[in-house]
């Protein structure tokens, strides 16, 4: 079986993201809120603004990359403040129905903890979107009973406490 794995993400990243983007986009936008073409138009730019935020450790991004290169999913920690922290994530069509989401999420998760020092983690989903809905739960996020809307669609927020202690050690490759 090829091995997969989850990167932090880097500058030689950016044309197997953008590749991935593409062509899952009408995929992910049945049940997430598109990202719209100009962020395909200036993906160079967003992509280098990205890894300036992380830089700041005010996000963490992280692909999950199959050994050929390519990318299969992508894995976000953004607003970090205060011990908390928000996730959000999609994978590749071609990638779902295996676990690799779940599996994915439980890496960020001790990620959050021993690496970035979080202790709380949020994150929504379209109530449509029921596969994300699903690995949050499988993960141990629960329902906050907070309606949100996202993009116009109508979601639900999620919350997930982290009990693992700060270790100094490295983020995911």
């Amino acid at each position: 079986m090829p091995e997969i794995r989850l990167q932090r993400l880097r500058p030689d990243h950016a044309p197997a993201l953008l590749a991935f983007e593409r062509e899952n986009r009408a995929f992910f936008a049945a049940s997430i809120p598109d990202r719209g073409d100009d962020y395909f138009t200036h993906f160079a730019a967003r992509h280098a603004a990205l890894l300036a935020e992380q830089e700041t450790g005010a996000c963490h991004f992280h692909v999950l990359v199959a050994e050929d290169g390519e990318v299969l999913g992508r894995f976000n920690v953004v607003d970090v403040a205060d011990g908390s922290a928000e996730l959000g994530f999609r994978l590749a069509e071609k990638a779902t129905g295996g676990g690799r989401a779940t599996e994915s999420v439980r890496q960020i998760l001790k990620a959050c903890a021993r690496m970035y020092g979080l202790t709380t983690v949020r994150a929504s989903a379209t109530v449509t979107n029921t596969a994300s809905r699903a690995v949050l739960t499988r993960t141990g996020f629960v329902p906050t009973g907070e309606e949100v809307t996202l993009s116009g669609k109508p979601g639900l927020r999620y919350v997930r406490e982290l009990a693992e202690t700060p270790s100094p050690t490295s983020p995911p490759a």
